[in-house]
């Protein structure tokens, strides 16, 4: 199976609809893409159908990662971990803006991860 990183998007603007991103959002986006591509990912796909994009990747070189909204990445893990193995925080505020999480082999490897927001760039 090839490691996927699930990215929630970035800060959106407070608006109705299907709002563009904030500074700060296209900020936080930029930094996940660079972090994203010093880990090698070669494709970039968005994603609803999250349970069916992964079960069709086995043989995808490199890895891959997919834009997704938070509730989406939630759902699924609670499906992987469990609600018990899941931070209460990310229960009860969700996912953070251009936050990962890593699934390889469908096996979870990282939560939620912001740490690379406050890496310096490169």
């Amino acid at each position: 199976m090839t490691v996927v990183y699930l990215v929630q998007h970035g800060e959106k603007e407070r608006l109705p609809g299907d709002p563009g991103l904030t500074a700060i959002g296209r900020q936080q986006a930029t930094r996940t893409g660079r972090w994203l591509r010093a880990r090698g990912v070669q494709t970039l796909c968005t994603s609803t159908r999250l349970r069916a994009f992964l079960a069709g990747l086995p043989g995808t070189p490199g890895p891959v990662a997919a834009v997704t909204h938070g509730g989406i990445t939630t759902d699924l893990l609670r499906n992987l971990l469990g609600d018990d193995a899941l931070p209460p925080l990310l229960l009860d505020a969700g996912i953070p803006p251009c936050a990962i999480t890593a699934i390889d082999d469908l096996n979870v490897t990282m939560i939620a991860s912001t740490a690379h927001l406050s890496l310096p760039p490169p």
